[in-house]
């Protein structure tokens, strides 16, 4: 089969080359890959790949070997899966407890854009709590996370007031629920119950000096790569009692969130945005874009021409 490798050059990140297909172990299934999305923190993995890296969270494709301990669905199934990695290749293998079955509604490169953002955004909420009437402040909402995020909770009775960098991913925000949209934080009028912060720097101090007494903010991610730094004395003008909470999605099993994601899509309540669709001859220049921040929304590669 083929497979993408890291080559570690910032021109030409990765190439395909010939490889064995892997071997999947009695939990798990072999796929033939129909399209994969790019995640932001991949492309960050690029930068100075480790030996023997193999990206590829996201995958929809065929099953084309059955979990020989019977788990799982049969040969001949569509599915959305989310394997460690691997995915970026001809063939993956994807444990059953991290893929769902696809309906014939649902088709494979909407399929590929969910599973990490969409898990992360799922567990986040979760995480939150109950949204519904709450005024939610979300950062770096243009991404996929945010996309998501401002459709589940618009959708569960949240004031979502979205951060963005232009105004022009503000209106498609703006379309899938937020009540406010901003493309500077200090526009952003609270207080807020709840923020849900992924950018880092000085957007989160800024972020959590607009909570109400109480409230509570939550991060997810450091999209901008900088450390942030807080001010013990600059507090005195925001909240009282406010809480910093840290978040990571990952935990297996993700069967149970791909499927409620995979339903949402098919009822029409969540809308995958993907920005950029292309073959995987053409993944180089793609994860090149996406580190210039030339996609919006998901970038997503289809293998074989499809």
């Amino acid at each position: 089969m083929k497979r993408l490798t890291a080559t570690g050059d910032p021109s030409s990140p990765v190439e395909l080359i010939e490889d064995d297909q892997p071997t999947p172990a009695a939990d798990e299934v072999l796929i033939k890959v129909e399209a994969f999305s790019v995640n932001r923190g991949e492309t960050f993995l690029l930068e100075n790949p480790a030996p023997g890296l193999r990206p590829g969270k996201d995958v929809a494709g065929l099953v084309v070997q059955s979990a020989s301990d019977g788990t799982g669905p049969a040969v001949g199934t569509r599915v959305v899966g989310h394997p460690d990695g691997g995915g970026w290749a001809e063939y993956a293998t994807v444990p059953t407890h991290s893929l769902a079955v696809l309906p014939d509604t649902v088709g494979a490169v909407e399929a590929a854009a969910l599973p990490l953002a969409g898990i992360t955004a799922l567990r986040l909420l979760r995480a939150a709590g109950p949204v519904t009437g709450s005024r939610l402040l979300l950062t770096g909402a243009s991404g996929g996370v945010g996309h998501y995020l401002t459709e589940l909770a618009a959708n569960a009775g949240a004031e979502v007031t979205a951060v963005t960098a232009t105004p022009e991913r503000g209106q498609r925000l703006a379309e899938l629920g937020a009540t406010h949209v901003v493309t500077d934080l200090a526009d952003a009028r609270g207080p807020f119950d709840l923020v849900l912060e992924s950018t880092g720097g000085p957007a989160l101090p800024a972020a959590l000096a607009r909570l109400r007494p109480g409230g509570t903010l939550i991060w997810y991610g450091q999209a901008s790569r900088t450390p942030v730094t807080l001010n013990f004395f600059d507090l005195f003008d925001g909240p009282e009692g406010a809480s910093i909470r840290h978040f990571h999605y990952a935990g297996a099993p993700y069967r149970t969130d791909l499927e409620t994601l995979v339903r949402l899509v098919d009822t029409g309540r969540l809308r995958p945005e993907v920005g950029r669709v292309a073959d995987w001859a053409d993944s180089a220049t793609v994860l090149v874009d996406l580190r210039e921040r030339r996609v919006r929304g998901k970038a997503v590669l289809t293998v074989g021409g499809r």
